[in-house]
């Protein structure tokens, strides 16, 4: 994938530049298990098990089936290399991936065509797509909200990317202290699960927050899930405890 400076995201919006030059130093690690992105390999079941029951009972489709999502058309922004991308494509749906970071798109392009998964990336920011005129039965954005450069824009644009009857699922850190301890320093410093600097404790984002940014823009928060480690198994779970990771439905 050939970059020009002309064909990156406008930064001056919900992109933030220093985030994109952390991920793309990264980038090259997106599919290695054991890698920088571990941790979003092993929460990773869980996010597509949560998308799958939220999305087929909000679209009134079966949860069971082996292609649940045939017939949807889902945006994945932040997309990174492509880990939920190819999950929900793998589930049926027509997706697009976009990523304001030149690297993680190359990557995710590569693994697409190596795995022979029927999804489309694009080098681009959600206001890129609104500019457009592009709307979609699914926005998808995990583990996104805390690293963007504006939230109120970031979840405006995810708002209008949503065609009526459509619904937006974002996942993100809550802010509290049992987030500054396994979140950041736990996950950063004592475990090493990420780079040190991945994350700002500051940017995280409590429901009733993020609830209240999505009411500005006519969004209503629907349902929300936890998703759980328990040290002692050494594995994530869903559930109802929403004081470190969650997702968030919206209507």
């Amino acid at each position: 994938m050939n970059v020009r400076a002309a064909d990156l995201p406008d930064p001056g919006k919900t992109v933030e530049p220093d985030e994109i030059e952390r991920f793309d130093r990264i980038a090259r690690t997106w599919w290695d298990p054991d890698g920088d992105f571990r941790p979003l390999h092993e929460l990773n079941p869980m996010r597509v098990a949560w998308l799958r029951q939220a999305l087929t009972y909000h679209f009134g489709l079966d949860a069971r089936a082996e292609r649940p999502f045939d017939g949807l058309r889902m945006v994945d922004i932040g997309c990174g290399g492509g880990l939920v991308t190819e999950a929900v494509a793998g589930l049926g749906a027509d997706v697009l991936g976009i990523d304001a970071s030149p690297e993680s798109v190359r990557v995710a392009e590569i693994h697409a065509a190596q795995q022979d998964v029927n999804v489309r990336y694009r080098l681009a920011a959600p206001e890129d797509l609104v500019a457009e005129g592009s709307t979609f039965d699914a926005v998808i954005s995990l583990e996104v909200v805390e690293h963007v450069a504006d939230l109120d824009r970031f979840v405006g644009a995810c708002a209008a990317l949503m065609r009526p009857g459509g619904a937006v699922v974002l996942s993100t850190i809550n802010r509290t202290l049992k987030s500054l301890a396994l979140a950041k320093i736990g996950a950063e410093y004592v475990l090493r699960w990420l780079p040190v600097g991945t994350h700002d404790w500051r940017k995280f984002v409590k429901p009733s927050e993020l609830a209240a940014v999505l009411r500005r823009h006519d969004l209503a928060l629907t349902d929300l899930g936890g998703i759980v480690y328990d040290p002692l198994q050494q594995k994530w779970s869903l559930g109802r405890n929403l004081d470190v990771n969650y997702m968030a439905l919206a209507v």
